[in-house]
């Protein structure tokens, strides 16, 4: 079934910092090449860290010097808010890093998923639910386990949730983002791919038009444009469906579980916590859909996409 074409590509090149438009794209078995292909280390925690830690990491922009390739990152320039351009290969671009968010951190390419160290996360509650993760019944008892005590008050401050607003359902995340943070060899949150409509965005419009949907809050690879008939949430009812993408073939995983990097301000975007008490209240707690690649393919804008 016809749901709409490709109305925009984006790959990011630092996690997230801003990303680039593109006019076309493979689409490899891990995604879009080069997409998060760099991502800042908090030294003080030892962790891959994002921009709910640091806000100014999303008034940052990256561009990659070359095109990447499976296998191969480019170095990037990153734009800092003030306008100064620092490459990856400097000297002293760490040093940079630091001053601009004003803790410190260092830059870092993806790296072997065999260095499991590089991606695990540090903290007690992590590892003893790393340890146990692969044990189904203590998968279902998540979100049990995460509504009280330590856990919940640390699930609540990852997802900037407001006392009585509900937080995410760990148990429909893959198991290894609950002892990693992100899956081991990549920096994606969770899935290669992030797949936002046209039809969601007017929905949350509505629902609080005073706020501004712009599509770089939700950092989506594929924005489509919906047929007009296509009205509502509709990415919340395609799991364990296939999207067919120009000729690539993607699998619906889950709903886009959203935090506090909705609400950030960006360049040209302003601050607003708003947004994410909307798709809290109102979608959720989700907005978009993450896929896994089924059939590696190419994608150009304007291409038909498909849902089987």
């Amino acid at each position: 079934m016809r749901i709409g074409i490709v109305k925009e590509i984006y790959r990011y090149a630092v996690k997230s910092m801003a990303g680039e438009m593109l006019d076309d794209c493979t689409v490899g078995t891990s995604g879009i090449p080069g997409d998060r292909g760099w991502a800042i280390r908090d030294e003080t925690t030892g962790e891959i860290t994002n921009g709910k830690h640091f806000p100014l990491l999303m008034r940052t922009a990256a561009r990659y010097r070359e095109p990447p390739a499976a296998g191969f990152i480019p170095h990037v320039d990153m734009i800092f808010p003030d306008g100064t351009t620092i490459g990856s290969d400097a000297t002293e671009v760490n040093e940079r890093l630091t001053e601009l968010l004003g803790k410190p951190v260092s830059l870092w390419p993806q790296q072997p998923a065999e260095n499991l160290e590089h991606y695990r996360r540090k903290t007690k509650t992590a590892r003893v639910f790393g340890r146990f993760a692969r044990f189904r019944a203590f998968r279902a008892a998540l979100p049990t386990l995460t509504s009280f005590g330590p856990a919940h008050e640390q699930l609540r401050e990852a997802f900037s949730r407001e006392s009585g607003e509900p937080v995410p359902d760990l148990s429909a995340l893959p198991v290894h983002i609950l002892e990693f943070t992100s899956p081991p060899g990549t920096y994606f949150d969770a899935f290669p791919i992030h797949v936002l409509t046209t039809a969601s965005l007017e929905v949350m419009a509505r629902l609080n038009p005073g706020a501004t949907w712009d599509v770089r809050r939700f950092r989506p690879n594929f924005l489509i444009e919906t047929e007009p008939h296509i009205r509502g949430l509709v990415e919340a009812e395609w799991e364990e469906r296939k999207l067919r993408i120009g000729n690539a073939e993607l699998k619906c995983e889950i709903p886009t579980p959203r935090c506090g990097m909705t609400i950030q301000a960006q360049a040209g975007l302003e601050k607003e916590p708003g947004i994410l008490r909307t798709i809290v209240r109102d979608a959720d707690q989700n907005l978009g859909i993450y896929a896994s690649v089924v059939s590696p393919g190419e994608v150009r804008v304007g291409d038909v996409v498909e849902l089987g």
